[in-house]
């Protein structure tokens, strides 16, 4: 049996598991396993069992092994431990809580100020669907108590958690740079103005929203005692202290991306300790979070990892490329197409099983095309970003949908953010055609 045959079987077979919500870390590699197999069995031309047992437990140990030792790989658990620490301190709030006494008096002003704090909390901890728990237990009841409409309550939270993906740390950005062996640091840098072009594109829809129907956000009328925002204001410093460390550490040459982590989880301890608001318990109950996100994300990786080594040793991924070479496809058309394929897959998977299932086939073709890969990372994670909020299985309105009032429908939520991702889909288009937006800052380096 041609290798290349089994590859693109294996690749649809993944797919169909996927779909049937198999667990995609078995997927990957169980699937992987079993291909690679049968390719050194058929190796001879006739089917000899015997001859593929060690290469292909050889290819499996290997794959593992060199995830694990892989030294990006150490930023994972420490940008992890850093948005669990910073939530138990209650840093990552302060954004929103300063945003929301300066702009309450302002229509929509809530809505915007959940945004902001989505952002601020993006800057910390690097997750989507954290950011959208968190800001959408705090954010949601609020507006919902000041009487705004329910769809744009819910819809700016849903949409506001996706600013995780995009807006550095992202693990997503880690992700692509180990699979990719792309600069992490850059790729951080990158999505910096992205990240905030599609804040402000939120911010817009939310200034639409309430200009074209003021019932929807009413303002919150509580007089503010004296000097209520100044200590707002100055409340909001180590948010601002830990993003700056990060950013400004990395764009000045000063330490790594990794680097970065780490001092940060250290200043985020020394703070949440100096100012009491973080304990011997609840630091444990932080680390303990880590350790199962880390431990969850380390195996899709390690597994996705096999996946790759057996794409390549298929060679599907360069056949594929040789059609996408030989059909002629222009930049932007290839680039249509590749966007077409992500947003309909983010109809049905998790961006983490997406970005893991379509790199050792997408980055060929790109590379081969002259793309520039930071570029195209920034372009890749945006696409996840929106599938974190497109029916039928957008995880960020499943998780609003769960910690907020239950008597809100899905449908409603999906209703709220289809304003948000009608912007995204403009903000897009921008990124794709502007490429400048996306490597001004990390060309700097």
């Amino acid at each position: 049996m041609d290798a290349s045959t089994i590859g693109l079987v294996a690749f649809g077979l993944v797919i169909l598991l996927l779909a049937l919500r198999v667990p995609i870390a078995f997927v990957l590699a169980g699937v992987a396993t079993v291909g690679t197999f049968l390719i050194y069995a058929f190796r001879s031309g006739s089917f000899m069992p015997e001859r593929a047992i060690n290469p292909t437990s050889s290819m499996v140990v290997n794959s593992f092994f060199e995830l694990i030792h892989s030294y990006d790989l150490s930023m994972i658990p420490l940008f992890v431990a850093l948005g669990n620490i910073a939530y138990h301190t209650g840093i990552t709030t302060r954004i929103y809580d300063a945003a929301n006494v300066w702009l309450r008096s302002v229509p929509g002003g809530v809505s915007v100020a959940s945004l902001m704090g989505c952002a601020g909390f993006s800057a910390i901890s690097g997750s989507s669907i954290a950011c959208a728990s968190t800001m959408g237990r705090i954010c949601v009841p609020e507006m919902l108590r000041l009487g705004y409409n329910p769809k744009l309550a819910t819809g700016s939270v849903a949409a506001g958690g996706t600013l995780g993906s995009l807006i550095p740390p992202s693990v997503l950005f880690i992700l692509y740079g180990i699979f990719t062996e792309t600069s992490i640091s850059k790729l951080f840098l990158a999505g910096i103005l992205p990240g905030l072009l599609t804040l402000l594109g939120y911010i817009l829809v939310v200034i639409w929203w309430t200009s074209r129907d003021p019932g929807a956000a009413p303002i919150d009328p509580t007089p503010l005692p004296r000097g209520a925002r100044l200590r707002a204001a100055i409340s909001a410093w180590p948010a601002v202290l830990l993003f700056t460390v990060i950013i400004g550490g990395i764009y000045g040459g000063i330490f790594t991306a990794t680097e970065a982590a780490a001092i940060c989880v250290v200043l985020t301890i020394l703070i949440g300790f100096l100012e009491g608001s973080l304990t011997l318990r609840s630091m444990w109950m932080a680390i303990r979070e880590s350790l199962v996100q880390t431990s969850a994300i380390f195996l899709i990786a390690a597994c996705a990892k096999i996946f790759v080594s057996f794409v390549a040793l298929t060679g599907a991924a360069g056949m594929v490329s040789q059609w996408v070479a030989e059909a002629g496809l222009s930049h932007l058309v290839l680039m249509l197409a590749i966007c077409a394929l992500y947003l309909f897959l983010g109809m049905f998977l998790d961006p983490v099983g997406i970005i893991v299932l379509t790199l050792p086939f997408v980055i060929p073709m790109v590379d081969n095309m002259g793309m520039d890969l930071i570029w195209f990372g920034v372009i890749v994670v945006k696409l996840l970003e929106i599938g974190l909020i497109t029916p039928p299985v957008g995880l960020n309105v499943f998780v609003i949908g769960n910690v907020t009032d239950r008597s809100i429908k899905v449908d409603t939520i999906f209703a709220g953010v289809s304003r948000f991702l009608a912007m995204d889909i403009v903000v897009l288009a921008i990124l794709v055609l502007v490429p400048a937006i996306s490597t001004i800052i990390p060309n700097g380096l």
